[in-house]
């Protein structure tokens, strides 16, 4: 197991941990979900609280070991380190997610979405890492009927896209100094600009080799 899936698993088996000893500890019914003023306005079953965000974790990451290895369009070999790169970022991500929450019913009292967006930064700045260095395949990536046909259509997107989806985290992060609906904006409107941007972009550069080759 390489580093990062070994890593992945530690985040993991802590969260678990974390749950067991505060499970006894915490009221039957605890916070599970915060409106847009980062303030709760849902709550649920403490064990659904504590152990539904590790249960997640645990399920999709064999999930995601098992994408390059029945992809017929990729090497395994190739793409494994690009899967595990993006389980660790997904996995440190949820625990991050699973900290605020359990910070939240332990008393500490904060603008939850104001302290998440720098995370969401963080994801979409290490999904554009991820996309300017992976492979043509079928599950991982900007997947249009134009990168699928071409190679340089996945490898320009790609280029273009990681830089865009880079752009995009470093501007959520800015959310930090705001809060409510600025900081979802700062963090939600450049990514859904950056996704629509990069399917127009690869069908006209797929049109622009088309006409070259004519």
């Amino acid at each position: 197991m390489r580093r990062a899936v070994t890593l992945s698993v530690i985040l993991i088996i802590i969260q678990f941990v974390i749950g067991i000893y505060l499970f006894p500890l915490m009221p039957e019914r605890i916070a599970i979900h915060w409106n847009i003023n980062g303030e709760a306005d849902g709550y649920g079953p403490r064990l659904v609280g504590l152990f539904l965000i590790p249960a997640i974790e645990l399920v999709l990451i064999p999930i995601f070991l098992m994408l390059p290895r029945i992809d017929p369009k990729a090497s395994p070999e190739r793409m494994i380190e690009s899967y595990e790169w993006f389980i660790l970022l997904f996995t440190f991500y949820m625990f991050y997610v699973f900290g605020l929450s359990i910070a939240w019913n332990l008393g500490y009292r904060f603008d939850f979405l104001r302290l998440l967006v720098p995370m969401l930064g963080i994801l979409f700045y290490g999904i554009g890492n991820i996309l300017g260095k992976v492979e043509m395949n079928w599950f991982l990536g900007i997947r249009t009927p134009w990168t699928m046909s071409s190679r340089e259509v996945w490898e320009d997107t790609h280029r273009v896209g990681g830089r865009l989806f880079k752009t995009s985290g470093l501007l959520a992060v800015g959310g930090v100094f705001f809060g409510g609906w600025l900081s979802l904006g700062l963090a939600l409107l450049p990514i859904m600009f950056s996704g629509f941007y990069v399917i127009i972009y690869s069908y006209m550069k797929y049109k622009q080799l088309v006409n070259l080759s004519r």
